[in-house]
């Protein structure tokens, strides 16, 4: 495979570059690369993949764009609100190198991820949950496939290269998902809007060299960054042979003595055509407005009202985005209502797309 006449224009930097060159640009250009989630993480990852020439890019997701998420996810724009952020995210793309062939998914699953995982060379890990990361994880082992880890905390980040040349996998790292609640989101906890960006640079850092075969993947270790204190640790990970040994791909649901009150999407569609239920919308106002399903909004932000103005009359459903804040705020109300009959919307919103 050699590179056109408009290749070698636009990626005449990598061709000049020492110890990088045709050579690699060339490796770039047959790979193909998945990004589930096209967050804070993703949007990042998916433009500076994209500029560099991947071959294909994959993107799954099943979220809309909000105005909060343009605080952090600057591939997209106002105009893109309300939009499925696959698409924005294919349009933008497209519009920066139309040389990339770009696939769009829908939220990655059990019973979807075999099939999905299987077109791609590596996957990198933008969402922003356990049960994602253990089933992209799982799934990465089982295919022998290199897995880029990326998490953020308020001003802290955190990245790795799993399942690379036999190195460890994420259960290496983290054995068993956290209790519900115990870890909260960027949507609770909040996030530096330049965090993601750096995370996220990193782990397309992390597939162009895995990639290339060019310097030192964070394979067998990871690395942690405090914008605060502008720190950046290094820590090993050893590997777990036991973690290598998986039998097929399993689901991972929340953890929590409240874990099996989640419900899906279906089933509160089919709740609010028959029962007379009290549905409690637990995202912030701007979420809200720009999309919504009915009920009352009550902000995360704002939830000790709800707790001390509780309708303990009413079978009541919980609902957010991606199932996070909501099964947190399920599982205060039956701390403090323990007969009272309250569910979480599994997966959140994003599950109506």
């Amino acid at each position: 495979m050699t590179l056109s006449a408009e290749e070698n224009l636009r990626y005449s930097r990598h061709l000049k570059l020492e110890g990088f060159g045709a050579d690699a640009q060339i490796k770039l250009k047959q790979a193909s690369v998945l990004v589930v989630g096209a967050g804070g993480l993703g949007c990042p990852c998916l433009l500076y993949l994209a500029a560099a020439g991947i071959g294909m890019l994959g993107i799954a997701d099943s979220d809309i764009v909000s105005v909060s998420n343009l605080q952090r996810q600057v591939l997209y724009d106002t105009n893109d609100i309300g939009l499925l952020k696959t698409e924005a995210a294919k349009t933008h793309l497209q519009n920066r190198n139309p040389l990339v062939e770009i696939n769009t998914h829908p939220r990655i699953t059990t019973e979807n991820v075999v099939d999905i995982i299987a077109r791609y060379d590596l996957v990198i890990d933008g969402s922003d949950n356990f049960e994602t990361r253990y089933l992209l994880n799982d799934a990465c082992v089982l295919a022998n496939k290199p897995y880029i880890y990326g998490a953020l905390f308020k001003f802290e980040g955190q990245v790795s290269t799993f399942n690379y040349n036999n190195g460890p996998t994420y259960r290496c790292l983290y054995p068993t998902p956290p209790n519900a609640g115990d870890v909260p989101a960027c949507s609770e906890a909040g996030v530096l809007g330049v965090l993601p960006g750096i995370i996220g640079t990193m782990q397309a850092t992390e597939a162009i060299k895995v990639i290339t075969s060019i310097g030192e993947p964070l394979s067998g270790k990871a690395l942690m960054i405090n914008l605060l204190t502008n720190s950046y640790d290094t820590y090993g990970i050893k590997l777990n042979p036991k973690n290598k040994i998986l039998s097929g791909i399993q689901s991972v649901n929340e953890t929590g003595e409240n874990a099996h009150l989640s419900i899906s999407y279906f089933t509160l569609q089919s709740w609010l055509e028959t029962e007379d239920i009290l549905l409690i919308d637990v995202r912030e106002e701007n979420e809200f407005e720009a999309f919504n399903i009915g009920g009352i909004n009550v902000p995360y932000s704002e939830i000790e009202e709800l707790l001390t103005n509780f309708n303990k009359d009413k079978k009541i459903v919980i609902i957010c985005q991606t199932g996070a804040r909501s099964l947190n705020v399920l599982s205060r109300l039956k701390d403090k209502f323990p007969e009272s009959i309250i569910y979480n919307l599994k997966h959140g919103l994003q599950a109506a797309f």
